[in-house]
C-alpha cells in the first residue's frame, strides 16, 4: 500500500487546500493540518464539532473560588506581609 503525500492526492484541490486550518497543536507539537469546521477555529477532532465545549452559562469554574480576582489579591497581600516579616526578623537577629 502506497501512502499519499500531502498535496499529491486528487482531493487536494483548490477549496480543500485553501480552507482555514485547525489552530490546535498535536502531541508532537506541530499544528494540526485538518481543515477547521465552518465558522470555527478548530477541526472536528479538536473542539469544532457541534455540541463540543462547556455548556452556555457553565458555573463549574466557580466551584471553590480559589482563582477569583479577590482571592488572588488577598494571597498576594498576605505573601507580601510574610516577606516583610521575614526581612524584619533577619534584621533583628
Amino acid at each position: 500500500m502506497v501512502k499519499a503525500r500531502a498535496g499529491n492526492h486528487r482531493r487536494d484541490t483548490g477549496p480543500m487546500m485553501q480552507s482555514a486550518r485547525c489552530g490546535a497543536k498535536t502531541r508532537s507539537g506541530i499544528p494540526c493540518r485538518s481543515p477547521a469546521v465552518a465558522g470555527k477555529k478548530r477541526c472536528r477532532m479538536h473542539g469544532g464539532a457541534k455540541g463540543s465545549g462547556a455548556p452556555k452559562g457553565n458555573q463549574n469554574a466557580f466551584k471553590h473560588g480559589m482563582y477569583t480576582r479577590e482571592a488572588m489579591a488577598e494571597r498576594k497581600q498576605l505573601n507580601a506581609l510574610l516577606r516583610q516579616a521575614r526581612e524584619t526578623l533577619r534584621e533583628i537577629e
